[in-house]
């Protein structure tokens, strides 16, 4: 029986090998994916998970639940021989090994991309993973404990300057999130005032949102500066060194938070580490049909999809003639390279991805959104309602569309969970600080020089008790 790896298990490769459980007949192929992690991310939530509206856990979708007849294995894959077809897979905890397949099929994903700008990796925090995203909501909320317990002063701003830098969908939809998450907020802490917050999106691009229209893109910027959002464009970060934001307009000020979504790139630790074909951006070489190669050249039983490959966009829509890394498109890869293996499997032609972009819909904060699908564009809170249809369904899987729904309908009627837990960072912390200890050893004394003892000194009845003796005789 063929033996089928699946190297990721984001949106690709979860959804590959969900469908490739509905539609092998048994006994046709055997399944493993490998991840790092035992879920799946759904990655457009994670604005909405650091702004409190979805609960963490419902914002990611657990592997082994829902992929009944696939083997997991939570692990890295850190090297491809497919010259050999052998991956070597290196858990958290024991020897690696190798794994012997018939067919790889590599979704790897995509990782924060940076820049060495100083203080970045030192100081800032992406947005690509859900444990990211819960610790900004922790950072955000913890700032506001602690300002509001201090004066105005340099120490207070600090804490309650929040930096985003990017302008792409991810970066405005976080900072938009957590403004409206902020200003919810202010009701609850009445030490602390509007004009107290502050909110930096950093760009270097001379517009925001390039998905959108021009005229759209200009909407989003008059919304947020009405709410008091700070938007930098044409403007680089130059250093942010203990959280000392210099950009290269001369501006300066502090942050405790910086939030960075400037671009993402192919997992290294995997296009780094095989003899598959990688083009000169890091990403996978991937034909239309899926299968790893060129249009002269195909790798046999290998396959890419999803973040980590250069897909063609026969649509002609994409950047630079490939589909551009979002979830739209893994996950219709991810669907359509599942039927391929199995075509191909059974002797048949494997089809070519083509899909025209749908449109973008983005969420701006409870009650705001943007929509634009060709030249129609809608605003405001129609465009939220259809952010929230949209994604809500998209979500895999029933059990997890009714969790974040339901998440939803308890929001409207109770409001936003505002209680932060950072302590989850450190958790033994509290049993550190008072658990009992035994107490340490006793040091074995040292040899003194011997002293000579002087007679102790007899009390008065005992000097007198020989007397009285001789006395009775």
């Amino acid at each position: 029986m063929p033996k089928i790896l699946i190297v990721g298990g984001g949106y690709a490769g979860f959804y590959t090998a969900w469908k490739l459980e509905k539609w092998l007949r048994r006994g046709e192929a055997e399944v493993t994916v490998v991840d790092p992690l035992p879920y799946m991310t759904y990655q457009p939530f994670l604005p909405e998970v650091a702004a409190g509206s979805i609960e963490a856990r419902h914002a990611v979708v657990s592997q082994r639940r829902h992929l009944k007849k696939t083997t997991v294995i939570t692990a890295k894959v850190t090297h491809i021989n497919h010259a050999e077809k052998k991956a070597t897979i290196t858990p958290a905890v024991g020897e690696s090994w190798d794994f012997d397949y018939d067919i790889v099929v590599v979704t790897g994903g995509a990782v924060s991309r940076t820049f060495p700008i100083p203080g970045v990796a030192d100081q800032a925090i992406g947005l690509k993973t859900i444990e990211e995203a819960v610790a900004i909501r922790d950072r955000v909320l913890e700032n506001f404990d602690k300002a509001a317990s201090l004066p105005a002063g340099p120490e207070r701003a600090r804490l309650l300057n929040f930096v985003v830098v990017g302008g792409g969908f991810a970066g405005i939809e976080v900072f938009a999130e957590l403004r409206s998450f902020a200003s919810s907020l202010l009701k609850f802490y009445p030490q602390l005032s509007f004009d107290d917050v502050e909110f930096h999106l950093i760009e270097a691009m001379g517009r925001i949102m390039p998905e959108v229209s021009l005229k759209t893109s200009h909407w989003v910027l008059k919304n947020l500066a009405e709410r008091g959002a700070l938007v930098h464009l044409d403007t680089q970060l130059q250093s942010a060194v203990d959280g000392k934001i210099e950009l290269s307009t001369g501006e300066k000020f502090e942050s405790d938070l910086i939030v960075w979504t400037a671009g993402v790139m192919a997992n290294p630790q995997i296009v780094r580490n095989t003899d598959l074909p990688i083009e000169e951006r890091g990403r996978l070489v991937v034909r239309p049909d899926l299968r790893v190669g060129t249009d002269d050249e195909i790798i046999a039983d290998a396959w890419g999809a999803g973040d980590i490959s250069a897909v063609r966009d026969l649509s002609g829509g994409g950047v630079g003639g490939f589909c551009v890394p979002n979830a739209q498109h893994a996950v219709r890869q991810g669907k359509l390279m599942a039927k391929n293996i199995v075509a191909v499997l059974r002797g048949e032609e494997p089809k070519e991805y083509m899909h025209k972009n749908l449109g973008a819909v983005a969420g701006l904060g409870i009650g705001v959104g943007v929509f634009q699908s060709g030249k129609i564009a809608i605003k405001g809170s129609l465009a939220w309602l259809a952010h929230r249809g949209y994604h809500g369904l998209a979500m895999p899987s029933w059990e997890r569309k009714l969790r974040v729904v339901g998440g939803w309908v308890a929001n409207f009627f109770l409001g936003r969970d505002i209680v932060g837990i950072t302590a989850v960072q450190t958790p033994r912390e509290a049993f550190e600080t008072f658990a009992s200890r035994p107490k340490p050893a006793a040091k074995p004394a040292e040899e003194a020089p011997a002293v000579k003892k002087a007679p102790a000194r007899k009390s008065a009845a005992a000097a007198a008790e020989p007397e009285a003796v001789a006395a009775s005789k």
